[in-house]
This record gives C-alpha cells, sequence and structure tokens, in this order.
C-alpha cells in the first residue's frame, strides 16, 4: 500500500456517514490490518454474518474508502478487499459550514473515540498475559503544554510524520520476511485545547 494515498482527506457529508458506522469502523480496521482481505474472513473477526459484512464493504466501496483487490485463490467466487488510501483523515473545518454537518462530525468523533477508548480497555484487561517487555514497552500519559495553535499544529504535524514513519519501517521489514516479535501497535494521541 506504499503507492497509495496517505491520509484521504475526507470532506463530504456523505463519505462520513458512510464510515461513521461502529461495524463499518470496525472493518475499515480489520481491513487496514490485512491489507487484504474477503468478506468470510472479515465476517469471522467481528462475528457478523458475511452478508452483512459484503452489504457493509459495498457501502464503504461506494464512498471509495476500499477498492477491489487483485484475488488471492483461484476461487473465483471470493471478492477480495483492500483500503483505497493509506489512511484517512476527517478535519473539523470541513464539517464547520452547517449545523448538521457539525453535528455529524461531532458523532463521527465521537464513535471513533469510544472504539479507541474500547481497545484500550482490553489492553488494561489483556496485559496481564502479555510478555513483560511488552507492558513495559506500552505507554499511557499526559502532558499538559501551552501552546499557540500554530504550535499545535506544528506538534501534531510531527507525531504524524514520526508515526508515518514507523508504520513505513514495520511494513518494510514484514515484506522482507521480518515478521519476529511483531505485533500489532495501536497509537492514539489526542491534543486539544482546553480551560480550567
Amino acid at each position: 500500500m506504499g503507492s497509495k494515498e496517505r491520509d484521504r482527506r475526507i470532506t463530504d457529508l456523505g463519505t462520513l456517514k458512510a464510515l461513521a458506522h461502529p461495524l463499518r469502523m470496525k472493518l475499515m480496521r480489520g481491513l487496514t490490518l490485512a491489507r487484504v482481505a474477503t468478506a468470510s474472513q472479515l465476517a469471522e473477526q467481528v462475528d457478523e454474518a458475511v452478508s452483512l459484512v459484503s452489504y457493509h464493504l459495498r457501502k464503504l466501496a461506494e464512498h471509495g474508502l476500499i477498492e477491489e483487490a487483485e484475488p488471492r485463490s483461484a476461487d473465483g467466487r471470493e471478492r477480495w478487499w483492500q483500503p483505497a488510501s493509506d489512511g484517512v483523515s476527517i478535519h473539523a473545518e470541513d464539517f464547520s459550514d452547517a449545523p448538521e454537518k457539525a453535528a455529524a462530525h461531532t458523532a463521527a468523533s465521537r464513535l471513533f473515540f469510544e472504539q479507541r477508548a474500547d481497545m484500550y480497555r482490553r489492553h488494561l484487561d489483556e496485559r496481564a498475559h502479555w510478555d513483560p517487555e511488552w507492558t513495559t514497552a506500552a505507554e499511557s500519559s499526559e502532558s499538559v503544554l501551552r501552546l499557540t495553535a500554530a504550535e499545535l499544529a506544528e506538534l501534531t504535524g510531527e507525531l504524524r510524520a514520526l508515526a508515518q514513519k514507523y508504520q513505513e519501517k514495520g511494513r518494510a521489514a514484514e515484506t522482507a520476511g521480518d515478521t519476529e516479535g511483531r505485533e500489532n501497535v495501536a497509537l492514539h494521541t489526542y491534543a486539544f485545547p482546553f480551560r480550567t
């Protein structure tokens, strides 16, 4: 997926609503991790019926979020899917020109946050079963900074670039066959102004 568009910017309400569905977000995450998968494979991951998963995959494809991939088996009945871009980004300013758009953006942001929080809660529940090297390497922290809006934009840009560097490093290693000791790692950052 290195040649794919990086962080496709979603600017229309229809695509935002298509993505902002709990099952579709799980399917997008599963497809991002697998890079290529069938509806059957994804249905097994999310514990849903294949027909339901197929329906939601088609909805994601209608909005250009995923696309058909080259078949990985000789079974011509299987339809393979892949993400259409190497990530997506959604910005508040693209949905601030009408109250219904702003409300949809807020609802989508809340859904994304809840799914991320659920992932972290699951990690907390399961971390006793990970090797000590993983529990030591995992991080949870909060930094309270005094910044301007421009400095915050610079900081978030640097954090995204650093995450992308490690994403590319991991993918290149896997492509070269270096899979020993590699696990999926979720990196969630939230940077926002607040007043006390």
